[in-house]
């Protein structure tokens, strides 16, 4: 089967921190699970290079908003590859074969009819001498009160237009806009109402967020968007008359999932149209306040596209929308420098240390808080104190005791049966996007791999009764080798440490069994303790 997994494109106007890697980490376990299966992945994403943000952090640093993007979008890939993320492609809104996919789309787009002119105000700060991007303009929400930006509300969700606001003000400089008649291109999702009502009901599977906020932008009225925006920094709206005029951010990253796949066809020789066609299956991971454009904004354009060039896009299977996460009880702020920097921390801790910990205690379906005496004791307790523990105890014994030879005996039938069990039982809970749980079944089997250990007690029929001792741990290596396969969507580096180890070289999803007389090297440590000291060095550095 033909998958097609995208991840949210981060912004590319500065680092990503924790609470962005907790979203997007799904991402990566179902491209390795799918992989395992046999299936023909694509795992896309990329870096959001446009907009009015990057434009104005280039304006005061004297820099160019392609130089300011391009650093990012370096420290970006640099994060991933450290953290194991396996994209198949990783591109750049600026990128030309991502404008070229984009230009081509909307110039057919245009000739639709979902598409039409209008003349509406946009924000305009005079103090400023630009236009303002809908998220630059600030306010009172109209429908909640609270403080907002003029795209959308945090608060309670609400997508904004920035007129409608309360007390708007210039975000840069604090004036109050003024709102000047503009003409630009309008998509009319108004028109759309019915069919994305539909497609949504069809997928009583999504995320109850997803489900939840995408109803609720139906049931409030959809309001029709604009595609085209005032902006220097974007790519140029294809259609006469326009010149000048830039398509929507929008309007244009989320058909990034588009141009990556694209790209990535055409190297392998593939079918793209196979792959957004009806046998493929789409997951969207992101977090829960890019739900809208993924859920409503995203086939928004896909219908108009198809209405227009008679193309039956695929539209999204699977909302991967996580919850949010909070650093030591607080809200994550970038502006105050609340929070764990992703630069700060992915050369200094076990990659998938913070993977074990960003899955298991995650914001998977609702707000969880990262505090490092959390992810201290986790990766103590568990990660080290079960996993690591029975992997080393059982390989540095066989090694010790009986030369690193792999001892024969007979398979524990309980055990074995087990084995077999969990690789459908954790596959439907990966497909499901229930990753946790998942992992968490198969950290039931590693404590249960320990207590085996000890119940047998090799240690003493290691000189009472040898045949006993050999069926324990030759058990205890056939679970040890399924377990790194399992694990491996979740911990891809310390799985491949003990499948090298075991000779296991097949990258498929199905039990394995380890021969008898196998000679096995000196067993590394797995994972190393973490000094509790850590934890008041690392909460005292936070926001400095």
């Amino acid at each position: 089967m033909k998958i097609m997994i995208g991840n949210a494109w981060p912004f590319a106007n500065g680092g990503m921190h924790i609470g962005h890697i907790a979203a997007l980490l799904p991402g990566d376990v179902l491209a390795r699970y799918h992989r395992q299966k046999g299936d023909d992945v694509y795992f896309v994403s990329g870096s959001d290079c446009h907009g009015t943000p990057i434009m104005l952090k280039a304006r005061a640093e004297g820099k160019s908003p392609y130089e300011i993007s391009g650093f990012y979008h370096r420290e970006f890939v640099g994060c991933f590859n450290r953290m194991g993320f396996t994209y198949d492609r990783y591109g750049e809104t600026s990128s030309e074969e991502h404008i070229n996919f984009v230009v081509d789309f909307h110039r057919t787009m245009y000739e639709s009819g979902y598409v039409y002119e209008k003349t509406a105000p946009q924000a305009y700060c005079n103090n400023c001498g630009d236009f303002l991007a809908d998220r630059y303009v600030v306010g009172l929400c109209p429908d909640c009160g609270s403080s907002a930006k003029g795209d959308q509300c945090d608060a309670c969700g609400k997508v904004l237009e920035p007129e409608t606001m309360k007390d708007p003000k210039c975000a840069v400089c604090g004036d109050t806009p003024v709102f000047r008649d503009t003409t630009h291109l309008y998509i009319a999702i108004s028109k759309m109402e019915r069919k994305l009502l539909e497609m949504i009901e069809a997928r009583p599977h999504w995320r109850k967020n997803a489900t939840a906020f995408s109803k609720r932008y139906i049931d409030e009225g959809l309001r029709d968007r604009a595609v085209t925006r005032d902006m220097k920094w974007g790519i140029p709206a294809p259609k006469e008359g326009y010149e000048g005029k830039t398509i929507y951010v929008w309007m244009e990253n989320v058909l990034g999932y588009l141009s990556m796949s694209y790209a990535v066809a055409n190297e392998r020789g593939e079918s793209f149209t196979e792959l957004w066609g009806e046998g493929a299956r789409h997951y969207y991971v992101h977090g829960k306040d890019n739900i809208p454009f993924h859920s409503i904004i995203l086939p928004a354009l896909l219908m108009a596209n198809g209405d227009a060039s008679g193309t039956d896009w695929h539209m999204p299977d699977e909302m991967v929308s996580s919850e949010f996460m909070t650093l030591e009880g607080k809200k994550i702020s970038t502006s105050n420098n609340w929070a764990v920097w992703l630069t700060d921390i992915v050369d200094r801790y076990d990659p998938d240390s913070l993977r074990y910990f960003f899955i298991s205690n995650g914001p998977e379906r609702r707000d969880t808080d990262f505090s490092w005496r959390e992810y201290v004791n986790s990766h103590n307790g568990e990660l080290l104190g079960a996993y690591g523990n029975f992997v080393n105890r059982t390989l540095a014994f066989i090694y010790k005791y009986f030369d690193g030879i792999i001892p024969g005996g007979a398979l524990d039938n309980g055990l074995n049966k087990r084995i077999g069990e969990l690789y459908p039982e954790t596959g439907a809970l990966i497909e499901g996007c229930r990753f946790k749980e998942a992992l968490d079944t198969i950290f039931e089997f590693v404590r249960a791999g320990n207590k085996y250990f000890d119940t047998q007690e090799p240690w003493l029929t290691r000189t009472g009764d040898v045949s006993s001792c050999h069926t324990t741990l030759f058990n205890c290596v056939q679970m040890i080798a399924n377990l790194s396969i399992l694990l491996e969507p979740f911990l891809p580096f310390s799985s491949a440490k003990v499948m090298k180890w075991l000779g296991i070289e097949h990258g498929g999803r199905a039990p394995v069994y380890i021969p008898a007389g196998l000679v096995i090297p000196a067993p590394e440590i797995l994972f190393t303790r973490l000094d509790k000291k850590i934890v008041a060095e690392e909460t005292a550095a936070i926001g400095k």
